[in-house]
């Protein structure tokens, strides 16, 4: 990655940003740039921490903490453009310098975290904090710092610091190594069907279809794709039980196929390291370690909700699959009941008991007018307006950039959003910045992104969407409004910078807006004749809400358990794989169901950190989502402009600037139970 080509970083494009809007200049940035920035900007940054560690000044908040906190400024900017790319517009140029830079990455930062001289500075300040007279964020930054520093190795003698630098560096590696993989298994794989092989396939499926096999160079034929936006509805729709079976097991496989993209030796060897990560800090697990720092504290608290909800779930699956093995046998089906008969059999049933199926929602539910949705009820709820502002240069033709404005029609911040699945992006949902919100220094304003994967429409079409597709848009969009909402001073906790089992909360809450009756009735609005659902149509679907409880939450709480199960032990299992069947066995796991994400492919806790021990947070923040938007409906105004002002407050303003049940309790005035979440689930 080292390049003699001497870089100008005051006036590089990756990291002063003079494009429009303020954005980088993505017409200015060729591939080959990245690794020469890369290198003068963590020279830069090791600069800067040098002069803070050596400046032979007592310590004060400013010379010391903030100067921390805004150092790195051109490392950042770099940063945040090169991981937009390597997640939303990929290619071997980008992956090769992915596999380079990661583990540098992780030196840089273990140097910084086992600097002696910097952490004496902090610790020094941190002794004295109840004499610096602090406000209440500035106390909480320090002491997060201070943390930070002691669970990255900060206290380690020379040998456990080498060691854990070490460690480190490689489970960096193998977190690159584990997402490139899925991304290769899932760009490589795809079933090619003709005309015939459509059976049952609506038509919006069959466009996608269409256009991702023209995509890949398959003019005039259809393909089944692994991205959830084909293979989901595929499997929902096919009456043909050979190639769902064909779908199922190309998806569940991802990861696991053998030769160079197998993730099999990745997983037992992140999982070695991160036991030995924990036992080197002080921890009796992983998990221990990780949860340290989250509202759920210990592997005990959070089995304390998965345990209840699972067995709930498998008492709702095993009598859903008595009714979906009725309705097998009428249809004249004399196979066993198998995981790719489970979302065919399960449409069938909502037909029967809603009277209704997804495809009868899907021309209501048109992308354009579900991000309008999304607009319309931020600006309902927190006063905030956007403007798309078109022929904007960003990573892909296909993203968009929006400007985001106050009440009083002051600039807010930027928004930036990247819809349509592409074999250059990898597979999912996910919010990220390239700058976050703050006012130490000379501030600086939020400029978030959102990206997706569903199925592009061929041109002139309008994409529609499912109803879950519909609710990860709104998902991810609350992320988008936790970072653009977000009124902190320090750049740590500011936006998503909170605990972990607190982040889904402004994301889960942001769901409930979408099927408010008057939102649906003001945007699903039919594609072809413009008229809003029918009510008959939208009561099915409100009745139809909890259809399919056992079924979802059997599929995400078996990822959480093994989650949990894999990161809760002190050591590592030998056989991951075979660790995790056995694991599902013990828990009576159907064979009818599969995992969400199985281990091979699980990325939120393999490619990386960041879901790791954490899977379960979903269903913690779930708790208290359903806890509050009840305190919308207990007021009878979904809109409630009081509740609504709180909310922002306390929750989408505040980032990590105070403990999160504080937070919490200051927007509703106690901590939820687990009830409120099991109802809306429709499991008790």
């Amino acid at each position: 990655m080292s390049s003699s080509k001497a870089v100008d970083l005051a006036a590089h494009p990756l990291t002063v940003w003079q494009g429009p809007l303020g954005l980088p200049d993505f017409s200015r940035v060729g591939d080959d740039d990245f690794g020469p920035v890369f290198d003068a900007a963590l020279a830069a940054h090791q600069a800067e921490i040098d002069a803070i560690a050596g400046n032979s000044e007592s310590p004060t908040i400013e010379n010391t903490l903030a100067a921390l906190e805004l150092a790195g400024e051109p490392l950042d900017h770099v940063s945040s453009i090169f991981w937009c790319r390597a997640g939303a517009h990929t290619n071997d140029a980008i992956q090769a310098m992915e596999r380079e830079v990661s583990p540098k990455m992780s030196r840089h930062f273990s140097a910084i975290s086992m600097n002696e001289k910097l952490f004496a500075r902090i610790d020094d300040l941190y002794q004295r904090r109840d004499s610096l007279k602090l406000d209440a964020e500035t106390l909480r930054v320090l002491e997060k710092t201070w943390k930070g520093f002691v669970r990255s190795g900060a206290k380690l003698d020379a040998e456990g610091k080498n060691r854990l630098a070490a460690i480190n560096e490689e489970l960096s590696s193998l977190g690159t190594k584990f997402g490139q993989n899925v991304l290769a298994d899932e760009r490589d794989w795809a079933l090619f069907l003709d005309e015939a092989d459509l059976a049952g396939l609506p038509d919006f499926l069959k466009s996608a279809m269409a256009e991702a096999a023209e995509m890949r160079g398959q003019k005039g034929r259809y393909a089944v794709t692994l991205s959830r936006s084909i293979y989901e509805p595929f499997s929902t729709f096919s009456e043909r039980r050979d190639l769902r079976e064909i779908a199922f097991k190309a998806f569940t496989m991802r990861g696991q196929n053998g030769g160079a993209s197998d993730n099999t030796y990745v997983v037992r060897d992140m999982l070695k390291l991160r036991a030995e990560k924990a036992k080197l800090l002080g921890y009796d697990s992983f998990a221990a370690l990780k949860l340290d720092d989250t509202m759920a504290k210990t592997p005990k608290a959070v089995h304390e909700l998965l345990d209840p909800v699972w067995e709930k779930a498998l008492e709702k699956a095993a009598a859903d699959q008595k009714e979906l093995e009725r309705l097998a046998a009428e249809a004249g089906s004399n196979e066993k009941f198998a995981a790719w008969d489970w979302r065919f059999y399960q449409e069938k049933l909502r037909a029967e008991k809603f009277a209704f199926d997804e495809a009868e929602l899907k021309p209501y539910l048109q992308l354009e007018r579900v991000i309008e949705a999304c607009f319309d009820v931020a600006t309902k709820l927190f006063g905030i307006s956007f403007e798309e502002k078109k022929g904007i240069t960003v990573w892909h033709p296909d993203a968009r950039a929006f400007v985001v404005k106050n009440a009083d029609g002051s600039e807010r911040g930027l928004f930036l959003a990247d819809y349509f699945a592409r074999p250059s992006k990898r597979s999912g949902a996910w919010m990220s910045a390239l700058k976050s919100g703050y006012k130490l220094g000379h501030g600086s304003k939020p400029v978030i992104y959102n990206i997706m994967n569903f199925a592009k429409p061929p041109a002139g079409e309008a994409a529609l969407l499912s109803v879950d597709e519909a609710k990860t848009l709104f998902h991810e969009f609350g992320h988008a409004l936790h970072g653009m909402l977000t009124d902190v001073t320090w750049p740590s906790v500011s936006g998503t910078s909170v605990s972990r089992d607190f982040v889904e909360l402004p994301s889960q809450l942001y769901e409930h807006w979408l099927t408010v009756p008057a939102v649906l009735e003001k945007h699903a609005l039919h594609v072809k004749t413009g008229k809003p659902m029918p009510k008959a149509l939208l009561d099915k679907m409100l009745a139809a809400r909890t259809f399919g409880a056992g079924f979802a939450t059997v599929e995400f709480t078996a990822s959480a358990l093994i989650d949990m199960a894999y990161h809760a032990r002190p050591d590592a299992p030998a056989e991951p794989l075979r660790f995790e069947a056995e694991t599902l066995e013990k828990l009576h796991m159907p064979d009818t169901i599969a995992m969400r994400h199985r281990t091979p492919h699980f990325g939120h806790v393999f490619a990386g950190d960041g879901y790791s021990a954490g899977y379960y947070s979903y269903m913690w923040s779930e708790v208290l989502d359903a806890d509050a938007f009840s305190a919308f409906e207990e007021t009878g105004d979904a809109f409630n402009p009081e509740l609504a002002e709180r909310l922002r407050k306390n929750i989408y303003a505040a980032g990590g600037s105070k403990d999160p049940e504080e937070l919490y309790t200051a927007f509703r005035g106690k901590m939820p139970s687990p009830e409120a979440m099991m109802v809306k689930r429709g499991l008790v």
